[in-house]
């Protein structure tokens, strides 16, 4: 294996990658919550949820990358493969939306309310964080078990 994505001073990319994913996507979501209730955060802090969601979808797609790089190692863990598929594409998604609202919600002046299509884009992008944050905790979940369930029933609590 001589790609970029398999090993970084003998420990597998997506080993160390993966924790960018599980801590970037949901502050991202999180952020992105707050920035629908709160339009003074958006003002605030809207382009730092941006970077921290396109840089959390990046990561995303460079774990399935790497991630299908290690399966090549050491077998492919289908609960955890099956997830981990879609989440670039759903963290990508949810990264196009918040950007879009960020900078749609930027244009409104604080004395004036917020037109009824921003809102209903707002509900969108509040329920695609939710669901990011639901699946992002998913692929995790399934990763952790598979790297981890084996190794915790063989041994004894002391």
């Amino acid at each position: 294996m001589d790609s970029l994505l398999d090993t970084v001073n003998g420990l597998p990319v997506h080993a160390l990658i993966v924790h960018a994913v599980v801590v970037l996507l949901p502050l991202a979501t999180i952020g992105a919550m707050l920035m629908i209730a709160w339009p003074s955060f958006g003002r605030r802090f809207g382009v730092l949820v941006v970077i921290v969601a396109g840089i959390g979808a990046g990561s995303a797609v460079i774990a399935r990358l790497s991630g299908e790089q290690l399966a090549e190692r050491v077998g492919r863990p289908v609960p955890h493969a099956d997830l981990g598929a879609w989440l670039p594409a759903i963290a990508i998604g949810f990264f196009v939306l918040v950007a879009a609202y960020w900078l749609f919600a930027r244009g409104v002046p604080q004395n004036r309310p917020r037109p009824g299509w921003l809102v209903g884009l707002g509900v969108v992008v509040v329920l695609v964080s939710l669901f990011t944050l639901w699946w992002t905790i998913r692929v995790g979940d399934s990763g952790a078990n598979a790297v981890w369930s084996g190794i915790i029933e063989s041994t004894n609590p002391r």
